[in-house]
């Protein structure tokens, strides 16, 4: 009898268990639907809320002029690119240079008169834009220091009289230079003179070298071409010989 009423006791207290599992169970069934309807709900709100957000985004594009903040940073836009103040200093400076460039280009022909300062007199020279630097005919150079500083001697030819003038130079620096058929290349002493040519007046490297086999003793380069003039080969001479009294003015 005592084994019978054990027995019912314990499967009483299983049937509770069970029934307490149960209902735990479908407590948290209950909490988790309710939690899944909440989130269906969230994101029915958030669907709803992205569509009215592509709805804006679209009246926007179409009409722009509507939006506050456009016109605002349009004038805001407005008024920087009108203010000289707010202008970049160096961009009003490279356009300038640019349209100096664009007034100063000037045409010459293959071969042109050009005005040398030293000896101040004018010479016929070849135009070659193939040439780095300009080079210019010398003879007898002779290297010397005045004042602890480098210099160079050298005669040229009058271009009248074919009688040698001396000129006298600093020297700036020294160039390798390697002509057709020679193997080694050649050191040249480097002197600065003012050219005159056309409407360009101008200080340029000039690279010294013995020119007598040539007809021309200048050969102006690129270094005083460059940005400021365009040449025509099929043209000769198309600029005005230089008033010596004038050129000699300057500086």
């Amino acid at each position: 009898m005592h084994s019978f009423f054990t027995k019912l006791y314990c499967n009483y207290l299983i049937i509770t268990l069970a029934f307490l599992v149960l209902s735990a169970c479908s407590a948290q069934e209950d909490q988790l639907s309710e939690r899944e309807t909440r989130i269906s709900a969230r994101e029915s709100e958030l669907v709803t809320l992205f569509a009215e957000l592509v709805e804006q985004r679209k009246s926007l594009r179409k009409n722009p002029s509507d939006n506050p903040g456009n016109t605002k940073d349009n004038s805001d836009a407005d008024k920087n690119s009108t203010c000289p103040c707010n202008t970049n200093s160096g961009e009003i400076s490279q356009k300038k240079q640019s349209a100096k460039t664009e007034t100063r280009t000037t045409i010459l022909g293959g071969l042109e008169h050009v005005y040398l300062d030293p000896p101040g007199m004018e010479f016929s020279a070849r135009i070659d834009t193939g040439a780095q630097t300009s080079s210019l005919n010398a003879l007898d150079i002779v290297e010397f220091e005045r004042d602890g500083k480098p210099f160079v001697r050298f005669n040229i030819i009058h271009p009248q009289t074919k009688e040698k003038l001396e000129l006298t130079r600093r020297l700036r620096r020294y160039v390798r230079v390697k002509e057709l058929g020679n193997k080694e290349s050649q050191r040249r002493p480097v002197v600065r003179m003012r050219v005159v040519l056309a409407d360009i007046d101008e200080q340029i490297n000039f690279t010294l070298e013995n020119r007598s086999r040539f007809k021309h003793q200048v050969l102006i380069g690129r270094n005083l071409l460059q940005d400021l003039a365009i040449v025509d080969v099929s043209k000769k001479y198309t600029t005005v010989k230089a008033d010596s009294s004038e050129t000699g003015g300057k500086k």
